[in-house]
């Protein structure tokens, strides 16, 4: 579950990118959702250009390198160890060993969906706009929700109805309200599509989905949120 960036996103990336361009263009589709980056095209320059700007994270597109990456992602993390990094590989050159200094390890193919929600959970958050309901924590600017450990970027509509549902603590909603509200519509036939959106809420939000003890069903009226 992932959403795209509701705004233009200031925290600037490092890309590095080679001159291969054998796979998806990643940069031009992350700019036009907003993300700030700027590229290089060697672990060298990466370094010079992480000392000269604070980046809040750095991508390494190894694919682009016909390279593992592991090199240069050890070598930046030596020097700049709080700085996140995400690597992509191609499948035939998948480093090992590398889970100490970087994030997340993307193996080719994946799709631009996948590569923004792991940006949006390096990103640092506003901590003065976090929200803070019972053990939920939400992070607006990112569409970011946090619970029992886990962290979870959320589609638009996610976001709008767990909104709806923490600004109701203890209410039963109706399902009829549900609707109007998050899908804009009065049309309350298909019953499928607000049952498998609140199956991906629990997911994100309660320890056992299957056994949920905060987004709770209220059979024949609709839900409500303990919290």
């Amino acid at each position: 579950m992932s959403g795209n960036p509701s705004s233009v996103i200031h925290s600037p990336i490092l890309w590095i990118e080679g001159r291969w361009s054998g796979n998806q263009d990643f940069v031009s589709l992350l700019r036009k959702k907003g993300f700030a980056i700027e590229t290089v095209s060697t672990g060298k320059q990466a370094l010079s250009s992480a000392g000269k700007s604070n980046f809040d994270l750095l991508i390494v597109n190894a694919a682009s390198m016909r390279t593992s990456g592991a090199r240069i992602c050890k070598s930046v993390y030596e020097k700049y160890p709080d700085l996140p990094i995400i690597l992509i590989c191609s499948p035939d050159r998948i480093p090992a060993g590398v889970e100490d200094y970087v994030g997340y390890l993307l193996v080719l193919e994946f799709t631009t969906r996948k590569l923004v929600n792991r940006i949006m959970k390096l990103l640092p958050g506003d901590e003065e706009n976090m929200i803070h309901k019972g053990p939920i924590v939400i992070d607006p600017d990112r569409s970011m929700v946090s619970a029992n450990g886990q962290q979870t970027t959320l589609t638009p509509r996610l976001y709008a109805l767990l909104e709806l549902f923490i600004s109701k603590p203890g209410q039963v909603i109706p399902r009829e309200k549900l609707f109007k509200q998050v899908w804009k519509t009065g049309y309350t036939g298909d019953t499928r599509t607000l049952d498998v959106h609140i199956s991906w809420l629990r997911q994100a939000i309660e320890k056992d989905p299957r056994n949920p003890k905060l987004l709770q069903t209220i059979r024949g009226v609709g839900y409500k949120l303990n919290i």
